[in-house]
């Protein structure tokens, strides 16, 4: 029944007066139009009326539709046409001798409507009865007095009273009850965890039908849902790295080709060398913040540390992307010069050599350590510039 009902949304809210032609007689009376702040309509309507407003009272008659927008409307007086209402809080205090359509968050119907009803929000409750159909879609419904047309509910907990004429279908996640003595002249079919609280005063006509229908996921859809779930982290993931790195060689270049540099021009002692100082500081740090950690004057120190060792590690990450990204650019073109798109593709290389097992995992080490010893020379030399025999030796 869903798929009947969804495509009939729009259609439905509309009030008849928008979406069939006038009668002759009707078209010549004007309509009338209001927009305040705080807008309080007092006087008579002969034809169609809208208004719009943050808080909108209509306390005068409307010969014939009533259309409003706002963030509170209240109708305090009879509308003789069709009644269409949008708003955060939407009171119904008169009657309605057309359709009723409302879109809101909290709803609230005190008096009969005698067409047809559609409503869509948090929580909807009608205290009269309705003389035609009724549609509700919210989290939180109740139905106080029956209805005479057709009722179909989908929502969380839902309560039913009073006399219904006609067959009721309810679609429930939560809990569906029916209050004493409520009679039910067609069928009662309704969609739910677990069967409704019925009393032995309630009377359906047409039978009850009940079809148990849980909201939790099966074995095969739990292990489906977990695939996805773990399928979009690492699209996440991934993305982000790939946006990190091409923003860190975009923006800093040249720290990205002093560390592609160790590669090109370095030899193998260099190479070798920069690994064993970016391995020995990666894995030595952690032992070091453990003792510092242990003493309170070393708390504070410790914690110092620990943010410039997280830091170190995701820059190293991304500059083994980029790293990655400056040597393929540089084996084919033989630019050295770096550009956002060698760390974007570096790094979109890298994430796929990650997924390769056993060997991808050592691959992304290797270049990480190499990083990172890179980028603390590199560091080492930036604060201490008259040393020049630390990059002698490496």
């Amino acid at each position: 029944m869903k798929r009947f009902v969804l495509p009939l949304l729009i259609p439905l809210l509309l009030p008849s007066g928008v979406s069939a032609a006038l009668p002759s007689a009707q078209a010549s009376i004007p309509a009338s139009f209001s927009l305040e702040h705080s807008l309080i309509s007092a006087s008579s309507s002969p034809g169609n009326a809208y208004a719009a407003g943050i808080s909108v009272l209509l306390a005068a008659p409307v010969a014939g539709d009533f259309s409003a927008i706002g963030g509170s409307v209240v109708t305090a007086a009879p509308v003789t046409g069709d009644e269409f209402l949008m708003a955060g809080s939407i009171h119904s205090q008169s009657p309605v001798s057309g359709d009723f359509r409302a879109v809101g968050w909290n709803i609230g119907i005190e008096k009969p409507i005698r067409g047809d009803l559609v409503a869509f929000g948090l929580s909807v409750h009608d205290l009269e009865h309705s003389g035609g159909s009724i549609l509700i879609v919210a989290l939180d419904i109740s139905l106080g007095k029956g209805a005479t047309g057709p009722v179909t509910l989908y929502g969380n907990n839902i309560s039913l009273a009073g006399d219904f004429s006609n067959d009721v279908t309810v679609v429930a996640s939560g809990r569906v009850s029916l209050a004493a003595s409520t009679t039910i002249s067609g069928k009662f079919f309704y969609k739910a965890p677990e069967e409704a609280i019925i009393p032995a005063s309630v009377k359906v006509g047409g039978g009850i039908e009940y079809e148990n229908f849980s909201y939790l996921p099966n074995v095969g859809a739990s292990r489906i849902l977990s695939f996805v779930s773990v399928g979009l982290f690492l699209l996440v993931r991934i993305l982000g790295a790939l946006i990190l790195a091409g923003l860190l060689a975009g923006l800093f270049p040249r720290l990205a080709e002093m560390v592609a540099k160790r590669v090109y021009a370095g030899s193998s002692r260099s190479i070798l060398l920069t690994l064993l100082l970016g391995f020995a500081v990666l894995s030595a740090t952690p032992i070091l913040l453990l003792v510092l950690a242990l003493t309170f004057v070393g708390i504070g120190i410790s914690i110092l540390v620990s943010i410039a060792y997280v830091l170190l590690v995701v820059l190293s990450l991304m500059y083994a992307g980029i790293l990655l990204g400056s040597v393929i650019a540089h084996s084919y073109t033989g630019r050295e010069e770096i550009l956002w798109r060698d760390g974007l593709f570096g790094m979109l290389i890298l994430s796929l050599i990650m997924l390769i097992p056993i060997v991808g995992p050592i691959i992304v080490f290797l270049l990480t350590i190499f990083s990172a010893g890179a980028l603390l020379l590199i560091f080492f030399n930036f604060a201490f510039p008259h040393r020049e025999e630390t990059s002698e030796l490496l």
